[in-house]
């Protein structure tokens, strides 16, 4: 069977585009009062549905629970078979639907009444038996799915995890959630280390290269190569920062000059070499090497020099 593949794909990304921008007409009184009941609860989001809703369902617990809601996933199916355990009485249901009126659906939903829970009905059919009996209706409905026979779960499922992403979104507004309160639920990873991972936790205390103003050309080569973070930094009498020498100032000294016997380290530095605080979060020295094209910093503690952290060293923490 010959199909045009490009055509097929970029239709199907246009009318998931399209179902997802109707969705700003379905934004009313009652999503307002579902985050308002969501917001005020005591208890939990338990969110619930079946087949392709379910699996939406725990996307949105999962995103729930990373932005300051606490969320639990009950599968339809398995509540009416003794999953109803896991409701207490300050929760409130979100149940998943596209038509509302699955047989699953029609026998939970009676049973989260009985409980007397509130209802949040996520649904297509706004005039199903979950948009009837649900306390508020969170409206994902889609004139069509992405499906050339209009049957699989696609602009339907996708409108549901955005209602759900807005959800979430408006929540943690109103919880005020910072970035500090994002790193405490992802520790792990490369984006739970850019949002916790200072430069004390990543530089080495012990590797603390530096030399004298008046320091040989041999000492301050041995400095750089005994340290073996590319540079070293040049101090003064009083052990402030005075500069900096780096590989990169050794090789242009050398290939300026062919008699470098008298040379020191003032005579090689760069001055007022780029530093960054002991306290400062990790990323921020990644984002600073990059502005400047350099490999290096200087980390300073109250003001003064305590070591350096080099471009490898958040390489291997995975901060980049």
């Amino acid at each position: 069977m010959q199909i045009d593949i490009n055509h097929l794909a970029k239709q199907t990304i246009e009318t998931e585009s399209k179902a997802i921008g109707n969705l700003v007409n379905y934004i009313d009184a009652d999503f307002e009062q579902s985050v308002k009941l969501i917001f005020e609860s005591k208890g939990r989001v338990i969110v619930t549905g079946i087949g392709k809703s379910a699996i939406i369902a725990e996307k949105i617990v999962a995103t729930f629970n990373s932005t300051g809601t606490p969320a639990i996933f009950m599968h339809a199916a398995d509540a009416i078979h003794g999953d109803l355990g896991i409701i207490q009485h300050d929760d409130v249901i979100l149940c998943l639907s596209k038509s509302g009126n699955t047989p699953e659906i029609k026998v939970l939903v009676p049973l989260i009444k009985n409980l007397g829970n509130k209802l949040l009905g996520l649904v297509s059919n706004v005039n199903s038996y979950l948009g009837q009996k649900a306390d508020f209706v969170l409206k994902a409905t889609v004139e069509a799915e992405a499906c050339p026979n209009n049957l699989a779960p696609t602009s339907s499922t996708t409108a549901q995890l955005v209602i759900g992403d807005a959800l979430a979104v408006c929540l943690l507004k109103l919880r005020g959630f910072t970035p500090a309160d994002f790193a405490r639920f992802h520790p792990g990873g490369s984006l739970g280390k850019k949002l916790y991972m200072r430069v004390s936790d990543i530089f080495d205390e012990q590797l603390l290269p530096r030399v004298n103003l008046n320091e040989s050309l041999q000492n301050v080569i041995i400095e750089i190569s005994s340290k073996r973070l590319g540079a070293t930094a040049v101090v003064n009498d009083k052990g402030q920062i005075a500069g900096i020498v780096t590989d990169g100032d050794l090789r242009r000294m050398l290939q300026k000059n062919t008699d470098t016997t008298n040379f020191t380290a003032e005579m090689i530095m760069s001055v007022s070499p780029k530093a960054i605080d002991y306290d400062e979060m990790a990323i921020n020295a990644f984002n600073l090497m990059e502005n400047n094209k350099i490999t290096q910093l200087l980390v300073t503690k109250e003001g003064k020099y305590v070591g350096m952290i080099h471009l490898h060293d958040l390489l291997r923490e995975g901060i980049v």
